[in-house]
This record gives structure tokens, C-alpha cells and sequence, in this order.
């Protein structure tokens, strides 16, 4: 065998990690399985939660809103801070830091006594989430070589839809058998398991040469994202966007971070170096994440309720019937490099995100008696779609930064990610909420004044309603079927659109087929530069 040359003597990964790359690999995975099983699982338990005690805590539909969105304040709001952090202090430091808050908010979440402690604790849980996702990421990047990265990073991506499917059939499963609280619960053991293997495996890293901390900067941009977001989350609860409860912290978000990009152009330390955004593919590539998740949480949050409400499903069959979602994920994300190489990021981006648009519009003929196999092979058209575009665009993103600036790239990636989801779910919600109480308003004159307007809240709240009335709430049942189901069409086709401005978004500013690469290029074992993040 012939010796390396000299200048390809140094790596970039030093030889005892490159060994293992693959088991810290999963790792990572399960510490990013418990963060995402954990949303999922909430997913199918809200019917659960917003029932009386003692099946749940009696959770209005806002209260329940306010569970899912506390968590995505605080970790949309710490997503960044928490990228830097570990860049300064260490990948794996944080992680373990990440993981530990996350285990303790699952337990104790396990056993609110009511919503508002249900809220409380899900900010917790957001804060340990803050400083898990992007380290995972970052870490990722710092154990692999480049040439490595894109199939390492389909199968971080494929390791969601793993937790899509584990975490619906895992919430089902505990909600048939034990108390709401178990959804949380399950956690724990998971964060323990997760705890031991990455003291044992996965190594440190950081940015050997940090440089002054832009403290303005890491305080302006927690404070802009909590207020947008804040605005965002009130603005779908209030389902009005002019309401000035909704238009002073939103304005006032955007305008804090406008002053942050205008701090981070101006300083000699950036916490953030704005330039990336002047490169289009890198643009485009958190543009296309942000409208994606925009597109899909509106879908995720109402599906619940279609399946449950409207089909009559139990929450384990509903969890089995997003099966094919996750299985599509599992299956294309790892392989998409192969189709990225062949056809280009911009081709192979714009094709997932136009399945992900069909998948969505095709929520606009669903019904109460659509065929199950229909429903599964949209599902699966959704995951497929979500496989093409995730891992390409992470990759863009990530290879864009230099490796000692990872946690940051990550942070970006995800805020993107969690401030789109955040707009999705509040944008598609109001408009889920107006439409439905539009169509519903004319069928409530039975209903008694006092229990009016919370009658016509959501689907979930009629039928309590119907049902506290006995054989005289009959007669709202069918309204509250056909009045969801117009409501749902609706925001599909919205959903539909937004997908359809990320094709539009792609397919001009993404980068296309990747000239062939030289033949030194493909040599492993780069060298490592000076100020190399180099992981030990």
C-alpha cells in the first residue's frame, strides 16, 4: 500500500474519531430522536390532554396551542445563542447540558396538575431542546470528512422520520394503556441512555479560536426572535394579524433583529457574519427550510383532529396511518445525495418540494369516507417529498460555513426552521379557526349564550358542547363534520401554496448540477487548516 503523500498527511478528523464516526453518528441520532419523538407524540395526545380529568387536564384549544408554542418560543429564542455557546465552550458540553434540562422538563411535565404547569414545564423541555439540535448537527460536522457530510447528514435527516413514526405509535400505545402523562414520562430513560453513550463516544470540539463574545448581538437576537415568534404565536391564537396584541411585539421583533444585522455588519467580532446571506444558494437553502416547515406544521396540527375527530381513529391508529410519512423519510433521505449528485440540488429540491405541494393540496378532497390506501399513498408522497429536500438543503447551509463556526450554521438552520413551523401553525391555525367558526356560527342557535362562543372554537369544542347537551346536540355532530372538513380544505390549499413559493424559491436560486470534481478532490484526508475546529 503507498504511503500518503506529506500534504496529505494531517486530517481533518484525527484517526481515533474517524474510527468511530459511525457509532457516534447514532448518538446523535437518539439525541435527536428524543427532541422530535417528543413533538410528535404531543401531536397525537392533544384529544387526550384537552379532555376533562381525569382522562386529561381539560386543555382549551388555546391552552393547548400554548403547550406546543411555549416550547417554540424559548427554544426558537435560545436556538442561536445556543449554537455560539457550543462553539466557544464545546459541542459535547452543551449536548449533555441540552439533554439534561430536556430530561428533567419531561418529568416534570409528566405530571402537570394543569395546563398552565403543562406550559411551564414545555418551556423547560424548549430550553434543553435549544441546546440540543443544532450540537448534534455540529458535532456531526466535526466528526466527518466533507466528502462524508452529505451521506451522513441524509441519514441525521432520515433519523426525523424515524422519530415521525416511533413517536405516533409510541403516544398511542401509552395513551391506551397508562395516563396522559406517560407521553412525557418515556423520556426520561431515553435521556439517560442517551447521557451514557455520549460521555462514552462522542468527542469534543470547538472553535479553537472564539474570539471576543458580541454579547449586543447574542442579546439582540434572543430578544428579536422571543418577540416575532411571541407575535407570530399571538397573532394565530387571536386569528387576527392587526391586532395591536399582535402587531407591537411582532414589529417590534422585526425591528430588533434589523438592528441586529446592522450591529453584526458593523462589528469586528460578529456573532453572526451576515455576508453568507449575499450567497444566494445559502439564502435560498434557509428559505426553502422555513417555508417547508411553514407548509407542513399548519397540516400536522389540524391532521390530528381530521383523523381523530372526523375519522374516529384512536390515537394508535392514528399514529399507524402516518406510517408510510416516516417510512418515505427513512428510505429517500439517506439515498438523496445520490439523486443531488446525478440531477443537481435545484432539480432534485424543487421536485420534492412540488410533491410536497401535491401531497398537501390533496388534503382539499379529503373527506369523512376518503379510502385509507388514498390517505397512505398522500402520506407517502409528503415523506418522499420532505427526503429530497431536507438533507440537500442542510448540506448547503452547513457547507457554506467554515467547520469551527458549525454550531452556528446549525443554529441558523434550525431558527429557520422553528420561526417558519411557528408561522405555519399560527398563519394556517387562524385561518382553520376563522373558516370554521364561519361555517359552524349558523348551525349554534341552540346552543346556550353562555356556551356560544366557545362552541364555535374548534371541532373538539363543539362536540364537547353537543355532547354536554345530550340528545338535544345531536344535531351539531354533522354540522361540526362538514364545517371542519371546508376549514380543512381551505388552509390545504394555502398549505399547497406556500409549498409552492419554496419550488419557485429553489428552482431559481439553488444550485444546479455540480461540475465533476477533479480527481485530487476525492483523495480522503484534507488537511487541517489553521483555526480548524478538530474534535479529540
Amino acid at each position: 500500500m503507498s504511503q500518503p503523500s506529506p500534504e496529505l498527511a494531517v486530517p481533518r478528523v484525527p484517526e481515533a474519531v474517524h474510527r468511530r464516526r459511525w457509532a457516534i453518528l447514532g448518538v446523535l441520532m437518539l439525541s435527536l430522536l428524543i427532541v422530535v419523538l417528543d413533538n410528535s407524540i404531543l401531536n397525537v395526545a392533544v384529544k387526550t390532554i384537552s379532555s376533562p380529568a381525569p382522562t386529561g387536564i381539560g386543555a382549551t384549544q388555546s391552552e393547548l396551542e400554548w403547550a406546543i408554542n411555549s416550547y417554540t418560543l424559548v427554544f426558537a429564542g435560545l436556538l442561536f445563542t445556543s449554537g455560539l455557546l457550543g462553539d466557544r465552550l464545546g459541542r459535547k458540553k452543551v449536548l449533555l447540558f441540552g439533554i439534561v434540562v430536556f430530561g428533567l422538563g419531561s418529568a416534570l411535565a409528566a405530571f402537570s396538575g394543569s395546563p398552565g404547569e403543562l406550559i411551564a414545564y414545555r418551556a423547560v423541555m424548549g430550553l434543553g431542546a435549544a441546546f440540543v439540535m443544532p450540537a448534534t448537527l455540529a458535532v456531526l460536522m466535526n466528526v466527518f470528512e466533507r466528502e462524508e457530510q452529505p451521506k451522513a447528514i441524509g441519514i441525521w435527516a432520515g433519523s426525523v422520520g424515524l422519530a415521525i413514526a416511533v413517536g405516533p405509535i409510541t403516544g398511542g400505545i401509552l395513551l391506551e394503556h397508562f395516563w396522559w402523562g406517560s407521553i412525557f414520562l418515556v423520556n426520561v430513560p431515553v435521556v439517560l441512555l442517551a447521557l451514557v453513550l455520549m460521555t462514552w463516544l462522542v468527542p469534543d470540539s470547538k472553535n479553537p479560536r472564539p474570539g471576543r463574545i458580541d454579547l449586543p448581538g447574542v442579546l439582540l437576537s434572543v430578544l428579536g426572535l422571543v418577540l416575532l415568534v411571541y407575535g407570530i404565536i399571538r397573532g394565530g391564537e387571536l386569528a387576527s394579524f392587526t391586532d395591536p396584541e399582535v402587531l407591537l411585539p411582532g414589529l417590534a421583533g422585526l425591528a430588533v433583529l434589523v438592528g441586529f444585522v446592522l450591529h453584526e455588519k458593523r462589528s469586528d467580532h460578529p456573532a453572526l457574519d451576515v455576508s453568507y446571506f449575499r450567497k444566494p444558494p445559502f439564502a435560498a437553502a434557509v428559505a426553502a427550510i422555513a417555508l417547508v416547515f411553514f407548509a407542513l406544521m399548519g397540516v400536522t396540527f389540524f391532521s390530528a383532529f381530521y383523523l381523530q375527530s372526523v375519522r374516529g381513529y384512536s390515537a394508535l391508529e392514528s399514529g399507524l396511518l402516518i406510517l408510510p410519512l416516516a417510512v418515505a423519510q427513512m428510505v429517500f433521505a439517506p439515498r438523496a445525495r445520490l439523486v443531488v449528485e446525478r440531477f443537481g440540488a435545484r432539480a432534485v429540491c424543487t421536485a420534492g418540494m412540488l410533491l410536497i405541494a401535491a401531497g398537501l393540496a390533496a388534503f382539499a378532497i379529503f373527506d369523512a369516507d376518503t379510502p385509507v390506501w388514498l390517505m397512505e399513498l398522500v402520506f407517502f408522497v409528503q415523506g418522499a417529498g420532505m427526503a429530497h429536500i431536507m438533507p440537500p438543503v442542510t448540506v448547503t447551509v452547513m457547507q457554506t460555513l467554515p467547520r469551527e463556526k458549525a454550531g452556528s450554521g446549525s443554529a441558523i438552520n434550525n431558527t429557520f426552521r422553528q420561526v417558519g413551523g411557528a408561522l405555519g401553525v399560527a398563519v394556517l391555525g387562524s385561518v382553520l379557526s376563522t373558516t370554521y367558526r364561519g361555517e359552524i356560527e349558523g348551525h349554534l342557535g341552540a346552543v346556550p349564550p353562555a356556551l356560544r362562543d366557545a362552541a364555535g372554537e374548534s371541532i373538539e369544542a363543539t362536540l364537547a358542547v353537543a355532547d354536554k347537551l345530550g340528545p338535544a346536540g345531536r344535531e351539531l355532530v354533522a354540522p361540526a363534520y362538514a364545517a371542519f372538513l371546508d376549514a380543512m380544505h381551505v388552509t390545504a390549499v394555502a398549505s399547497a401554496g406556500v409549498a409552492v413559493l419554496g419550488a419557485v424559491v429553489v428552482a431559481l436560486f439553488l444550485p444546479g448540477r455540480a461540475p465533476e470534481a477533479p480527481e485530487q478532490a476525492a483523495v480522503p484526508g484534507e488537511h487541517a487548516e489553521a483555526g480548524e475546529s478538530v474534535p479529540r
